[in-house]
């Protein structure tokens, strides 16, 4: 699509977005920023930097910035105290026990030297003088050990939380404090909101849009101090997932509990709920009880994009694998992690000899990923494997285009059945025949649709009957987005429509009439 406006378009407000990530990897909010930009509202998209450096610049004519986000509160207030009474003989929390480990080593080394040199001398009087010290050396050495080893295993403890007094604690501050525990129970909450808040303020938004659950509290506090101060700030929570369904992403057993006692606090301050499916809605309202139904804004890919955005070159998708165009390849572009199941389809590799895999993820090297590639080495089929880094979100539905099957194949958890993920309208703009899990909504419309073929999740055979029909009879399954209208909804373009009548109800804002010329891309 060429944006050129015959009429400037006058600004209809300041929208300030929030969200908890560093926004090139987020194609959700980077098509949010720039079509509201795009729509005639004064956009600032503040994210969090992911080195701690200040970065600015322009998502068409919405301004991005990134902010440094010190976390001194992620660790809680316990873990910097002493357990005298659980572990007497632990180091106190810091650096002291690598240090003593390091300073006793240290020790011994000089004290071998010192042997060595008086065995060059030939002197038994001056090794004889060196053996008390050599003892004391090896007894502080053992109790230097000692120490550490219960320093480590405190740390454990206090990581896992899974002892009685543990437990008692989280349910006793979640019973005393109800929704405003998250305070005690993850004060590195608290970070997000210091880094953020004065410069949301500073902006002086008419309204803010907060992308998920840990924004909301900030977008919240904002929308809160503006009203102290006599000015009438709206806020949009965008919720992307069903909190007390997800597979927490932190491993602490205290910082679910937390997410949803936040949460819960926030929830009510906002004026309006945008999420990404029908099902999902009907979940959020009754869970914090909504006054109406959140709207649907589907993250759908953009069916056209600004014609000096269409022009720049795509990488090559089948050039990055070095492979040719009749070699079969699955491709699975999105985040990785084992819920995600991308392991079944190293799996299957021997069983589906010659096709390649390509995995377009966000870090190819992180300690998941890192377990494919061993397993792929285990099973001898590295080099039909393709790790490969993300493409700028207008690009992904052309570069994926050029794979034989797009794959999702999710694991049952609750956030996975009700909806329709970001991979599935990319891929099926890019014309894939997909083959998806069996999570409840997806798999629906895949029957529905007769686009792909659904597989029992986590069960090889299966993925790997769906995987050889589907590379079998490929036109068939392509043929599927042909029936008009299939697509038609499944584009950014419908979903900004939606997500701008949000903000004009919100704000009273009137929707200007521009004047576009369209040039649609392709796959």
């Amino acid at each position: 699509m060429v944006r050129e406006p015959t009429t400037a378009p006058s600004r209809r407000g300041k929208i300030v977005m929030l969200v908890e990530n560093g926004v090139r990897g987020d194609s959700r909010v980077q098509k949010e920023a720039r079509s509201a930009a795009d729509a005639g509202w004064d956009v600032v998209l503040l994210g969090k930097s992911p080195d701690r450096k200040a970065k600015s610049w322009k998502l068409g004519e919405a301004r991005v910035r990134l902010l440094p986000v010190p976390t001194p509160l992620h660790r809680r207030r316990h873990e910097y105290r002493r357990a005298v009474l659980r572990a007497p003989l632990a180091y106190p929390p810091g650096p002291l026990a690598e240090y003593r480990k390091q300073r006793m080593k240290a020790w011994r080394a000089e004290l071998n030297l010192r042997v060595i040199e008086t065995g060059r001398s030939g002197s038994a009087i001056a090794r004889s003088r060196l053996l008390p010290t050599r003892l004391l050396s090896r007894g502080m050495g053992r109790w230097v050990r000692l120490r550490a080893r219960h320093t480590a295993a405190l740390e454990r403890r206090r990581k896992d939380m899974d002892t009685p007094l543990d437990r008692f604690t989280t349910a006793f501050w979640v019973r005393a404090m109800g929704e405003r525990a998250w305070r005690r129970l993850d004060p590195g909450l608290w970070d997000l909101e210091l880094a953020y808040g004065k410069v949301i303020d500073s902006l002086d938004p008419d309204l803010i849009h907060a992308n998920d659950f840990r924004m909301l509290g900030v977008g919240a506090r904002a929308k809160l101090r503006a009203e102290a101060k006599g000015r009438s700030v709206k806020l949009v929570w965008d919720a992307h997932e069903f909190l007390p369904g997800i597979k927490p992403w932190n491993p602490h057993p205290r910082w679910h509990v937390a997410q949803c006692a936040h949460e819960r606090e926030h929830a009510k301050y906002a004026d309006a709920v945008t999420t990404v499916s029908d099902t999902l809605a009907r979940m959020l309202a009754d869970h914090h009880g909504l006054g109406e139904l959140p709207e649907v804004v589907l993250n759908a890919p953009e069916a056209t994009v600004p014609e000096e955005r269409a022009a720049e070159p795509v990488p090559g998708l089948r050039e990055l694998c070095g492979i040719g165009p009749l070699v079969p390849l699955a491709v699975y572009s999105g985040s990785a992690a084992p819920q995600r199941g991308l392991d079944i389809m190293i799996e299957a590799l021997p069983q589906l000899p010659g096709t390649h895999v390509a995995f377009v993820v966000p870090r190819g090297n992180s300690p998941y990923m890192q377990s494919l590639r061993k397993r792929a080495v285990a099973l001898a089929v590295q080099d039909r494997v393709h790790i490969l880094p993300y493409v700028p979100h207008d690009q992904v539905v052309r570069h994926l285009a050029e794979a034989d099957v797009g794959v999702i194949p999710i694991h049952h958890w609750p956030n996975h059945e009700i909806a329709l993920i970001t991979k599935f309208f990319e891929y099926s703009h890019a014309r894939l025949p997909l083959v998806v899990s069996d999570v409840r909504t997806m798999g629906a419309m895949v029957r529905e649709t007769g686009q792909g073929e659904v597989f029992t999740a986590e069960d090889t055979a299966d993925y790997v009957r769906a995987v050889t029909a589907v590379l079998a009879a490929p036109r068939r399954y392509r043929d599927a987005y042909e029936r008009p209208g299939l697509l038609a909804d499944w584009t950014w373009e419908a979903q900004a429509a939606v997500l701008d009548g949000v903000y004009s109800r919100l704000t009273g804002g009137a929707r200007p009439r521009v004047g576009e010329r369209m040039a649609p891309v392709t796959p």
